[in-house]
């Protein structure tokens, strides 16, 4: 498999120098000549594979000859060491499927679902990067939960340092330890301004010549390729579990009250897809990465009938699907803070896979405002016992909103979602990651391991303007 910039479909590199290099040369973003389709063998046992077999195979296609067969196997095995459930919110089994599941993504290490991609590529880095003289420095611009998931993933591997950017005073209390609390080879900068200024910030650091002769310079936030392509495959093995009539209990960090607790151990319940039809997914949307990864399954086969594009009023995408005009924009705060982007990187790489009229047929945008948030988290926990974080929260308001306009009874956008009962809604982080918001509404919500042990530490960050000068001292003072 080769690889092209999206401003650039003359010159092509191989899977390990779009990895390492992390952007391209010309400041494009690494996509695959093809996305492969999965074997047929493969298309039909994904409801029975593992998580670990289906990545090996996702992943297998865009790395033959780079990674052999028995390295990408331990990868696999290492990156997608935990689950990734798929819960139905109301607990009652007579049922379960009369609001939208859940795609827990949330039980790893940080809690969020970019743990999956970053210690994917945190293992490939450290296979590529066998035997080099010349350490890597790894940059990455976060807008909360990649800097954690980036930050454990890359915490202790031998030739690799990390240097993680956040917005200052735009991320929670936990988000930043998660970030700035390992020490070691990962140092954090808290950016004085907004996501897309710590974003904008990396990519002048690789377009910055003098830096790049003098540093190793790669990237770990979405637009490298080898965190991408990892986050394909809990959308392939979610689907397949759907569309099989298959779901699971409630995992350790199931957020939800012990009296609402649910199994389904033994029990017969309706399938979430009867028929065999294929499953919508409902994606809060900052940067565009997770979505874009969930297209990349849904090309490789896997029974998936399209998207929902769930954002805050950051709302760039639904505004692009809607008009065909794409706009970029200052990005507003919002309680779902790790979608506060104005100017999502990954549209890059969507719009060079497939045009406004391909992308209509693929993905629903629509926008969610903090009341209708709140509202959602409210809702769900009085109801069924199950506390939303923020993000979830935007992708569940955002299903109720198209039901609502199926049903007639509100104009509020546009779309039509027939049958709430085949959506998933990806449940992206952890409530107990946004404490402060999701507390005020529901109290408090249980607290999983990973979160106690990242609680205990202390942020040590420094704060730097929102200027490339800033960066770039602070990359060679610490050379």
């Amino acid at each position: 498999m080769r690889f092209y910039s999206t401003k650039n479909s003359c010159q092509a590199f191989s899977f390990a120098e779009a990895v390492l290099s992390g952007l391209a040369p010309d400041g494009g973003l690494f996509i695959p000549q093809a996305i492969p389709p999965y074997r047929e063998n493969v298309k039909n046992s994904l409801h029975s594979m593992s998580l670990p077999e289906i990545a090996f195979e996702t992943i297998r296609p865009f790395v033959t000859g780079e990674i052999p067969d028995p390295v990408l196997e331990e990868l696999c095995a290492g990156a997608f060491s935990f689950s990734a459930p798929l819960v139905p919110v109301n607990p009652d089994l007579d049922k379960p499927f009369s609001e939208p599941a859940l795609m827990e993504l949330f039980h790893g290490p940080t809690a969020a679902f970019k743990d999956f991609g970053a210690r994917f590529m945190a293992r490939t880095f450290s296979f590529l990067c066998r035997g080099e003289d010349r350490p890597i420095h790894i940059l990455v611009a976060t807008s909360g939960d990649t800097g954690g998931a980036v930050a454990d993933g890359f915490f202790g591997v031998p030739n690799i340092s990390v240097t993680i950017l956040y917005p200052k005073g735009r991320v929670s209390e936990l988000q930043e330890k998660q970030i700035a609390g390992l020490g070691g080879n990962i140092s954090a900068l808290a950016v004085e301004g907004s996501f897309d200024d710590c974003q904008a910030l990396v990519k002048g650091a690789f377009t910055d010549q003098h830096l790049r002769e003098q540093l190793a310079l790669s990237s770990a936030n979405s637009i490298n390729i080898s965190r991408l392509i990892p986050q394909a495959v809990y959308y392939a093995a979610t689907a397949g579990k759907a569309q099989s009539g298959r779901c699971d209990s409630d995992g350790e960090a199931t957020p939800r009250t012990g009296s609402h607790y649910h199994t389904i151990a033994d029990k017969e319940i309706e399938p979430i897809s009867g028929n065999n039809h294929p499953i919508t997914f409902c994606v809060p949307s900052g940067n565009f990465g997770n979505l874009t990864a969930g297209l990349y399954a849904m090309s490789m086969g896997a029974p998936i009938a399209g998207f929902i594009a769930a954002t805050n009023i950051n709302k760039t995408v639904p505004d692009y699907l809607e008009s065909g005009e794409y706009k970029t924009r200052l990005s507003q705060a919002t309680i779902s803070n790790a979608m506060d982007v104005g100017a999502p990187s990954n549209f890059e790489r969507m719009a060079a896979h497939w045009n406004h009229a391909e992308l209509r047929q693929m993905i629903q945008g629509v926008f969610v405002t903090d009341d209708e948030t709140r509202q959602s988290i409210k809702d769900v926990h009085h109801n069924y016992g199950y506390y939303l974080d923020p993000h979830g929260a935007v992708g569940w308001t955002a299903v109720q909103k198209l039901k609502a306009i199926a049903s007639g009874s509100s104009t509020a956008t546009s779309g039509n979602i027939a049958d709430a009962n085949k959506v998933i809604v990806a449940a992206t982080a952890h409530p107990a990651k946004f404490s402060e918001t999701v507390e005020s509404i529901t109290g408090p919500a249980p607290v999983p391991a990973a979160i106690e042990k990242a609680l205990g530490r202390t942020a040590q960050s420094l704060t730097i303007p929102a200027e490339l000068t800033a960066l770039r001292d602070f990359l060679l003072s610490t050379d």
